[in-house]
């Protein structure tokens, strides 16, 4: 009987708006309705982020502070504490969830994210490397941002094939990553102790003292790939059919794995450099997407908005929570991911799969 309404859902008609004559997007009614749905959840989300705690706004006066007309207290809460870093949460979450979306869709794998092939180890090196060798002259962002794309670069040129395979990017990928991972580690141990608590916090992901600065960053990354991942939407949907189905449609799909990574590889250097390597945000983000819809396709605006509200959940959780004070917010979406995992593991040995 499962099995009978997941396929009466995946068949379900859907349409395809179009924008232009380039731009055609597949929608559904199911996707529209979760779509609204989560943002009606992030908006909640955010209130409590601005209200909760002892420097919470109250939320008789929230309208207006956010509105503009916040002072003393409020007006530190919106504009320097709070603010700056619910923003940053909603940019992040949503470009590292769009990213898994990307990088699933090429793989077609529901453990493919851009964590598999190094970028996070390679962006925690790079931060490492410049935080212990240039403190004083890189900042550990740009040093995370280099590392990101160095990692991809090693992974580029050692699969013979760029980022078309995606078996081969997957195993160069886990080398990298392994490399990237030791070099961090390595850095930790050796530095002072103070210094290497702080590069901690940021390696595992941390939201705590962002700027407009940062919040200006991960949009304008998010502004710039969204149209073009919108260019890619039907090609990717497409080629959900497989290799030989999109080629016979034209939708050329060496091509369009190669844009899909690439613009995911922007997504997800972008959220490092304001956020740090924030793990398993974008592997799960895209599956809770899919499996609250039960249809097939990329989702790539509900993955968005999923990995949004799974971060400014997380950092709520990394605020609020009283047992764990300053807690890095990457550690909490460790524990997200590791649930999904597990419930993963034990749905599909459940189905025999295992």
């Amino acid at each position: 009987m499962t099995s009978q309404r997941s396929a009466v859902r995946t068949a379900s008609p859907r349409k395809v708006v179009t924008v232009g004559g380039r731009v055609a997007l597949p929608v559904r009614r199911v996707s529209v309705l979760t779509a609204l749905v989560l943002l009606v959840l992030l908006v909640a989300g955010a209130v409590a982020t601005l209200s909760l705690g002892r420097l919470g706004i109250p939320l008789s006066e929230l309208a207006g502070a956010v509105t503009g007309g916040a002072e003393g207290k409020n007006a530190f809460v919106i504009e320097r504490l709070r603010g700056p870093r619910l923003v940053v949460a909603v940019g992040t979450g949503g470009a590292l969830g769009l990213s898994g979306a990307l990088f699933q869709s090429v793989t077609r794998n529901p453990l493919g994210s851009p964590d598999v092939i190094g970028l996070a180890s390679g962006a925690g090196a790079g931060a490492a490397i410049s935080a212990l060798l240039f403190p004083d002259t890189v900042p550990v962002a740009l040093g995370a941002l280099l590392g990101a794309l160095l990692a991809m670069g090693l992974v580029h040129v050692s699969t013979g094939t760029g980022f078309r395979n995606p078996a081969r990017l997957v195993v160069a990928g886990i080398g990298v990553a392994a490399i990237g991972t030791a070099i961090t580690q390595y850095v930790v141990y050796a530095m002072e102790r103070d210094r290497a608590a702080v590069l901690t916090a940021y390696v595992n992901g941390s939201l705590s003292a962002r700027s407009w600065e940062d919040a200006t960053t991960i949009w304008l990354v998010l502004l710039a790939v969204a149209p073009l991942t919108a260019l890619l939407a039907r090609r990717l949907d497409i080629g959900e059919m497989g290799d030989d189905i999109a080629a016979a449609l034209g939708s050329e799909p060496r091509t369009t794995k190669t844009c899909a990574v690439v613009l995911a590889i922007v997504l997800s250097a972008g959220a490092v450099a304001v956020a740090g390597p924030i793990a398993f945000l974008s592997l799960t983000a895209p599956q809770i997407a899919k499996r609250i819809t039960r249809v097939s396709g990329p989702h790539l605006v509900l993955s968005a908005l999923s990995g949004a509200l799974l971060l400014v959940l997380a950092d709520l959780c990394a605020q609020q929570l009283p047992l764990f004070d300053n807690l890095p917010v990457g550690i909490y979406t460790m524990a997200i991911g590791g649930v999904y995992l597990g419930c993963l593991l034990v749905r599909e040995w459940r189905r025999g799969a295992l």
